[in-house]
């Protein structure tokens, strides 16, 4: 982070595409940062009993979860659809980001928190932007991550079954283990595919 005016921080993040460890820096800041830092995640699902006329409520709800959360000294918020299931609904994500940007915006408060989206919605560069431009700094597309993260090993599991010459076990495994200690190839993959024509 970096100090921006009196008494005011931001964070930054290299790339707005965030991995799962990097958001859960983020979501840990305070425990680990000096203090000028603290993060809320504000769950954007509903019960899904609740049916189409329960997002209204929804959306209401998370707007004054937002500014409690400001209130209460968090200056992140991590809007997640984690929670999605069988009995919960997601509000849409960007409808989400951007409920929550110009409600913020109106309370005078949106200059006193960035906003983080962790959503299984954002596939494609198209979903990242659109989060971005309605207000997210920005994304965790921890679903996306994770199809990515099994294609790799799927990936590495047939070389293993063509080549097994070539390579072995224990290399593999050594593999995997770094990709997960350090998820960049995962990233660096992602970025390959969400850029191809």
């Amino acid at each position: 982070g970096r100090e921006v005016s009196e008494g005011h921080m931001r964070l930054e993040v290299k790339e707005p595409i965030l991995t799962n460890p990097e958001l859960e820096k983020i979501r840990a800041i305070a425990a680990v940062g000096k203090g000028g830092f603290r993060a809320a995640t504000l769950d954007i699902t509903y019960a899904a009993s609740a049916g189409a006329a329960g997002m209204k409520g929804a959306l209401d709800s998370l707007r004054a979860r937002a500014e409690a959360a400001i209130a209460e000294g968090d200056n992140i918020i991590i809007l997640s659809d984690r929670a999605i299931g069988a009995d919960r609904v997601a509000i849409p994500s960007v409808l989400a980001t951007g409920a929550v940007h110009h409600h913020l915006i109106r309370k005078g408060l949106r200059t006193q928190t960035g906003l983080v989206v962790e959503t299984g919605e954002a596939r494609e560069v198209h979903h990242f932007a659109l989060l971005i431009g309605y207000g997210a700094a920005a994304v965790n597309p921890y679903l996306a991550l994770e199809t990515l993260g099994k294609q790799v090993i799927a990936e590495a599991d047939k070389l293993m079954k063509e080549e097994p010459s070539a390579t072995s076990g224990a290399a593999m495994q050594r593999i995997i283990a770094e990709m997960y200690a350090t998820p960049e190839p995962i990233v660096a993959r992602l970025r390959d595919v969400l850029t191809k024509k």
